[in-house]
């Protein structure tokens, strides 16, 4: 079992930076591939970005350039620095953790931009 806590999240103006982190606990993350995703209010969750344990990341169109995922696995967490922010980025940020025929979600942590 992995538990995954998301913190970081709050109230920012457009064009502000976050950072997100997601520290897990009850296994090591190394074997797992990490990923944030996000579910604003009325959508489906979407993808916002991956990163395998060889460090291979992916990025949803929406915000190439402007996030980055990364991981410490020596400190057990995936963090995902956001920069200029908008106001559709605005959702609730969930951290995943990902074997094959094993995921594991955390709680969710609420990002909204807004002026």
């Amino acid at each position: 079992q992995v538990q995954l806590v998301e913190s970081g999240g709050g109230l920012v103006q457009p064009g502000g930076s976050l950072r997100l982190s997601c520290a897990a606990s009850g296994s090591a993350i190394s074997f797992y591939s990490l990923g944030w995703y996000r579910q604003a209010p009325g959508k489906q969750r979407e993808l916002v970005a991956t990163i395998t344990t060889g460090l291979r990341t992916n990025y949803a169109d929406s915000v190439k350039g402007r996030f980055t995922i990364s991981r410490e696995n020596a400190k057990n967490t995936v963090y995902l620095q956001m920069n200029s922010l908008k106001p559709e980025d605005t959702a609730v940020y969930y951290c995943n953790a990902y074997r094959p025929a094993i995921n594991y979600w955390g709680q969710g942590t609420q990002v909204t931009v807004s002026s």
